[in-house]
């Protein structure tokens, strides 16, 4: 099946075009700058023939109208008809606690979307308009929602649960979600297979780590526990978001420089994490460049970054019981070296041994522990969008099944 995968942003849209029956990546690209005279598409065939236009898209409706056109495009396209597109699959930020898995979307999973707006108001708009819009420009062709919460709604009550007045609870649905649950749920599932191990007998912990950063506990392939909570500002310390705080501290800070709800929302998450303890960059290449250059609030920010994660995997060790590998993927966790070692450092008492050798290739699928090491140490690549198209091919192809049977 052939599977258009859409990612839509607030000024953006990424997509991939993918067969799901050999897992090729036909093309993709990315719109930037949605809403402006200066939008930009930048679109890639899977022959690295690449594209870039610039024009006016001013909203999520005549984007969705450019990617289809690319695809179909006689000189940079991948399809002569828009019936090859036989099925959509989006990336949803949040689906609440409505929906455990992927979903055939119909009119009800759309209202169901809006109704959860109040818990991802910068992430759902702009996924529903994608949504609408190719309603509009591929009738008839299903479409599928991929929710990053999804894969973490098994953890328990005493995972998910906040230490407030349970009214609030079951009138706001305040509690742990958890988010990049496709991309722990793909690289825990690859660890098992580098493992050649059932994934339902393994304790994995995944810790995703770039711009945004989360660590799953997952046990016998469910997610047991996972560091973001209800918003993905919780947690881990990361490139802008403060991660895990005393929630007295917002309150004291809007006390003492007069501020409003909205700007200390903005502080928490634009200007916090690597970039506000640092002062150099929300980008974890400068902040060691910085560091090794002697700055030491730099030092500070990696430190600190680091030793959360440490933390968290300690813990989580201890939620499950025991230990069987931990993955290292995202932006960060495949790319930097230095982190994977500090982080590394000093769990040897879990049975962890790294091989520094392979831990400093620069790039590749790859286990970075010794071939001694009790606990395996992984460096997958993520794979959200192959994910999704394929959770997208299996609805279609049940449903089709069920229509079918009827």
């Amino acid at each position: 099946m052939k599977v258009l995968v859409l990612n839509c942003g607030s000024s953006s849209v990424k997509y991939q075009f993918i067969s799901t029956d050999d897992k090729k990546v036909l093309a993709k690209g990315l719109i930037e700058r949605i809403g402006s005279s200066g939008a930009i598409l930048t679109h890639q065939r899977y022959d690295g023939d690449t594209i870039k236009i610039t024009g006016e898209i001013l909203d999520h409706d005549i984007a969705i109208e450019y990617v289809i056109a690319v695809l179909l495009s006689k000189n940079h396209g991948v399809i002569k008809d828009r019936s090859e597109i036989e099925a959509v699959g989006h990336r949803v930020v949040h689906g609440g606690e409505d929906f455990s898995g992927s979903v055939l979307i119909t009119d009800a999973v759309i209202q169901t979307l809006r109704n959860n707006i109040e818990l991802a108001p910068l992430h759902n708009p702009p996924n529903i308009k994608g949504i609408i819009a190719c309603q509009k420009h591929l009738p008839g062709i299903p479409q599928v929602g991929v929710f990053d919460t999804a894969f973490h709604q098994k953890m328990p009550p005493k995972a998910y649960l906040y230490g407030i007045p349970y009214i609030l609870y079951k009138k706001y649905k305040i509690r742990r979600y958890g988010f990049h649950g496709t991309s722990h749920l793909f690289v825990s599932k690859r660890a098992a297979q580098l493992m050649n191990q059932p994934y339902e007998k393994l304790k994995i912990i995944t810790c995703h780590l770039g711009n945004g950063c989360s660590v799953a506990a997952i046990d016998g392939g469910i997610s047991i526990d996972t560091s973001m909570g209800f918003t993905p500002l919780e947690g881990l310390l990361m490139g802008t978001r403060c991660g895990d705080l005393d929630p007295s501290i917002p309150l004291h800070v809007m006390g003492k420089e007069e501020l409003t709800l909205a700007e200390v929302n903005t502080m928490l998450n634009k200007h916090s994490g690597l970039m506000g303890i640092s002062g150099v960059s929300n980008d974890m290449r400068e902040i060691i460049k910085a560091m090794n250059e002697g700055n030491e609030r730099a030092k500070f920010a990696f430190e600190v970054f680091c030793y959360k994660i440490k933390k968290y995997i300690g813990a989580y060790t201890a939620a499950l019981g025991g230990l069987d590998a931990i993955v290292f993927t995202g932006g960060i966790g495949e790319n930097s070296s230095e982190v994977r070692k500090e982080v590394i450092s000093n769990l040897e008492f879990l049975g962890i041994e790294l091989d520094e050798g392979k831990n400093n290739l620069t790039n590749g699928e790859r286990i970075i522990s010794k071939d001694n090491s009790k606990v395996k140490v992984f460096v997958i690549p993520t794979n959200e969008e192959l994910v999704i198209a394929l959770d997208t091919a299996q609805i279609v192809s049940e449903n089709q099944v069920l229509v079918n049977k009827n």
